[in-house]
């Protein structure tokens, strides 16, 4: 038999039953969509963290003093004192691989302007952290270095303060409060949104480093570092330069531990990212086992099928079809089963999907690729589950099958 007239047969077949055929697909209908959907989550969870990721801007290194133990105890990591603001200026002109280096403070405070008040961050940086975190102005400008070098009471606000302060009012050159000390407002943040642990990366105050130190925290103790490699390419090489650097000006010998910490933005999002994979593929495996349920179920009714269908079988026999024909025949309906189930899936998944994006609340990525395997997989299951009842439909005695009342 031709393709298109085994399709004709299998398809009319199928609709001399239409609600069996409709309740077959069923198990598919059900696992390709929640494939796709399962999958979408999944993706869109991990687009979400990326997205996140990158607001903490381009090609990041933080370094971080390791913890200190006294007694016998641990106060825990980043509890040393061992990174200098020297530390700082020799990772910047020593460094080839480093492009911008600045101190890293932060401290919660009160800000009062006029009869408001917000509890929020302070945090203390150089006019490189600008430039290492991707912090584009909104209003006004960022302050300079001679603000750092004389501890200048100058200030940059996120969005957050200025709403929550300002409101339609233009904070460029009013004076805020934190800690009863004014400080006269330069300039404005874009907006940076939620970090990926949840927290508004826009509730922030940023002020010269060397003014929080001794304005506000009392000590020039520098808590960490922030630093951009020179390119993304340059960030392990990068690593590698401060490391030996490091260890050098802190006279640490070959069998010492650092005595500090280095985390990269690539370890960061490889670890999110590996995390996302593992849920995406979980989610996607218990899915899956919706499509398996599918195919058996396709199994049974294609055998009830043929038990129906065994005078039908030895007619078609007895005429000149041949076993492949019988056996393509039942593959055939198999496989329409599978695959309009399939179709059928995909657009219960997509719909599914954005609902709970619009709903929910999710991120949610829709890729070509989960379909295409959705699609792939469906026809997988017509021709796995729907070959044994078609090999066994085809295997039929004629004159036995012409008797079967």
């Amino acid at each position: 038999m031709r393709f298109l007239e085994i399709f004709r047969i299998a398809f009319d077949a199928l609709l001399r039953n239409k609600m069996r055929s409709l309740l077959t697909m069923l198990g598919i209908i059900i696992g390709v969509g929640a494939v796709i959907a399962m999958v979408a989550i999944g993706q869109g969870a991990q687009a979400s963290v990326d997205a996140q990721i990158s607001t903490l801007g381009t090609n990041v290194l933080l370094i971080f003093p390791s913890t200190t133990t006294r007694g016998g105890v641990s106060a825990g990591f980043g509890t040393g004192t061992t990174l200098t603001e020297e530390d700082g200026q020799a990772m910047k002109e020593q460094c080839p691989a480093v492009a911008h280096v600045s101190p890293l403070l932060r401290q919660g405070s009160q800000v009062v302007y006029g009869n408001l008040n917000w509890g929020t961050v302070v945090q203390g940086g150089s006019p490189d952290y600008f430039a290492i975190r991707d912090w584009h102005i909104d209003k006004g400008d960022f302050f300079m270095d001679q603000d750092v070098r004389g501890s200048t009471k100058v200030c940059l606000l996120g969005q957050t303060i200025v709403q929550q302060l300002f409101g339609d009012e233009d904070p460029i050159g009013k004076t805020i409060r934190i800690r009863n000390i004014p400080f006269r407002v330069v300039g404005t943040l874009k907006p940076k949104g939620q970090n990926m642990m949840g927290q508004d990366q826009d509730d922030i105050i940023i002020v010269p480093y060397t003014t929080l130190q001794k304005r506000l925290m009392g000590h020039t103790r520098t808590w960490g570092y922030i630093i951009s490699a020179v390119s993304k390419s340059q960030i392990l090489e990068a690593q590698q330069q401060i490391t030996d650097l490091l260890r050098l000006r802190h006279k640490l010998g070959a069998m010492e531990d650092n005595d500090f910490t280095i985390r990269t933005q690539t370890e960061i999002a490889e670890a999110s990212s590996a995390t996302s994979k593992i849920m995406t593929t979980l989610l996607g495996s218990i899915a899956s086992v919706s499509l398996i349920v599918g195919g058996i179920g396709i199994m049974n009714i294609m055998l009830v099928s043929v038990t129906e269908r065994t005078r039908e079988i030895g007619v078609r026999m007895s005429i000149g079809a041949r076993r492949r024909d019988i056996l393509s025949q039942f593959l055939m309906e198999a496989i329409v089963i599978s695959l309009v189930g399939g179709l059928i899936g995909i657009i219960l998944g997509v719909t599914g999907s954005s609902l709970i994006s619009k709903f929910a609340g999710w991120p949610t990525f829709i890729s070509k690729n989960s379909i295409l395997l959705a699609v792939f997989f469906s026809m997988v299951v017509g021709v796995f589950f729907g070959y044994y009842p078609a090999r066994k439909a085809s295997n039929l005695n004629p004159i036995d099958a012409l008797r079967y009342e």
